[in-house]
């Protein structure tokens, strides 16, 4: 009988029997395939810590105090020397939105030649001046509020006129103007009143006639302000917080 090749029971020939292949060296990666390094996962987004200002990721608006950004319409009213054009200016240009300060002494400057001087007193051409100039503050006032800017307005309006006074001003602005006054101390008006020069300055005896006449709004119901130790800024923050009562909103 022949044998298979290599003899012995285990040789190749055998029927039905497969010899197993001897084992492989492991192929390193410079003989196969090369082989990728493992690609590192990105670190999920860290969301930042809460500031004093935001909830979560949301950042809350910033807190407005006073009247905030309403558009509004104020009279300021006060006797010579209470400051009230500088108040009025200062509030104007540091409130957060669009807001006009509208001076009835300066409009009634705008008359040059024939202009009715106070320090001469008080008569009918005097009395002319101050309507006309009246109305050309309130058509301002109206104009600007028609186009979403606010608008503070100053004069000396006396309590027991109230036709030619506040009455007027309401007529000519709206019912929804928003009258203040600004009322320090005699001493106070009438130091200021010595720093004016011009016709802006007035004589001592008509400062002090303004002036008591001004103490009819007390028990009026409007809200006054006494800045007589107070500096502009302070005075401006006052009004603001006095209009935000007025308006019922909260003065921060």
């Amino acid at each position: 009988m022949q044998q298979g090749v290599g003899g012995g029971s285990a040789g190749w020939g055998q029927p039905g029997h497969h010899p197993a292949l001897p084992p492989q060296p492991p192929i390193s990666p410079a003989q196969g395939w090369p082989v990728s390094a493992p690609v590192p996962q990105a670190a999920p987004p860290q969301a930042p810590p809460p500031g004093p200002d935001t909830t979560g990721h949301i950042p809350l608006p910033p807190a407005v105090s006073g009247t905030g950004g309403a558009t509004l319409a104020v009279l300021l009213i006060g006797p010579a020397g209470a400051g009230k054009t500088t108040v009025a200016r200062h509030w104007a240009s540091t409130r957060p939105v669009p807001t006009a300060h509208v001076s009835l002494d300066d409009v009634r400057e705008w008359v040059c030649s024939g202009f009715a001087d106070p320090q001469a007193g008080w008569n009918d051409h005097s009395e002319a001046q101050y309507r006309l100039a009246r109305r050309t503050c309130g058509f301002a006032a109206r104009n600007f509020l028609a186009n979403g800017i606010s608008c503070i307005l100053d004069d000396a309006v006396f309590p027991d006129r109230p036709v030619v006074g506040l009455g007027g001003w309401k007529r000519h602005v709206g019912p929804a103007l928003l009258p203040v006054v600004l009322l320090p101390g005699l001493e106070i008006v009438l130091e200021r009143n010595a720093a004016r020069s011009g016709n802006r300055r007035l004589s001592d005896e008509e400062v002090a006639r303004i002036h008591g006449r001004m103490a009819g709004w007390y028990g009026s119901g409007l809200p006054i302000i006494d800045n007589s130790d107070l500096d502009v800024e302070a005075t401006s923050r006052a009004l603001d917080e006095a209009l935000a009562r007025t308006l019922g909103t909260p003065a921060f």
